[in-house]
């Protein structure tokens, strides 16, 4: 198993699967997530593939989706 790090390069997650939302424009301005072999989730910026990786717990991404989901953070759109 490869050795995860926040900031870490994402070209060094090598078995990692990105994916990136439907609702993402054509341009890279986009988040891409992949979960990863041991249960963490890595986020980077499609528009810098090989930069850093954050790496999040399944905990820390669902707390953040049902914020998300309730509108906790629509105000950063204003």
């Amino acid at each position: 198993m490869e050795q995860v790090r926040n900031g870490m390069s994402a070209d060094l997650l090598s078995s990692a699967n990105w994916r990136k939302s439907r609702h993402s424009g054509a341009v890279g301005n986009c988040v891409e997530v992949a979960p990863l072999a041991g249960g963490e989730i890595a986020m980077r910026n499609s528009r810098f593939p090989g930069g850093p990786a954050l790496i999040y717990t399944r905990e820390e991404i669902a707390a953040f989706l049902a914020g998300a989901k309730d509108g906790e953070f629509d105000d950063v759109l204003s």
